[in-house]
């Protein structure tokens, strides 16, 4: 069973959120995100992930036990305690225990509740809402980088001027 589509004022915002997630990919960020993400892992057991298209993040992402090994790493040079997480996700609810896992560490790292998303942006698998994820990765990489975190995050801060 699939959800109904989008209409009115819904389905305008998502189309919008998609053309803005066009604007970033043109701009590198998700490329950048991986990058940072696969250089943080690189010379440890953890996977990297395999490019910088949408569905390839979003598979990488998806049950959210890269995300929590990320933060993990994050919070270590922080000197900050590892947050938990399930390592072997079977179900929707893990995945989606995971991501808040995440959002928790990623506060403790010093990361804007406003700046985070929700687990569903990232369970939906839509461009639209996948957006608030690869925001959310793209303010983290710049906090790492205040916090001196090597690699060094090099996303380009993007702007953009609103068409209405």
């Amino acid at each position: 069973m699939s959800r109904a589509k989008k209409a009115g004022l819904g389905a305008e915002i998502e189309r919008k959120m998609e053309q803005r997630y066009d604007k970033e990919e043109e701009a590198g960020v998700p490329s950048a995100i991986v990058s940072w993400i696969n250089g943080i892992f690189e010379g440890t057991k953890n996977p990297t992930c395999p490019g910088s298209a949408m569905q390839q993040i979003h598979a990488y992402l998806q049950d959210g036990t890269n995300l929590c090994r990320l933060i993990n790493k994050l919070l270590e040079t922080d000197g900050k305690a590892a947050i938990s997480f399930a390592k072997n996700v079977k179900s929707p609810f893990a995945a989606m225990g995971n991501i808040e896992n995440f959002s928790k560490g990623c506060e403790s790292f010093g990361l804007n509740k406003e700046a985070l998303f929700q687990s569903n942006d990232l369970t939906e698998g839509k461009k639209g809402p996948f957006l608030n994820v690869i925001n959310c990765l793209h303010s983290l990489g710049f906090l790492a980088n205040s916090k001196m975190v090597l690699p060094a995050y090099t996303g380009q801060q993007t702007k953009y001027m609103e068409d209405d």
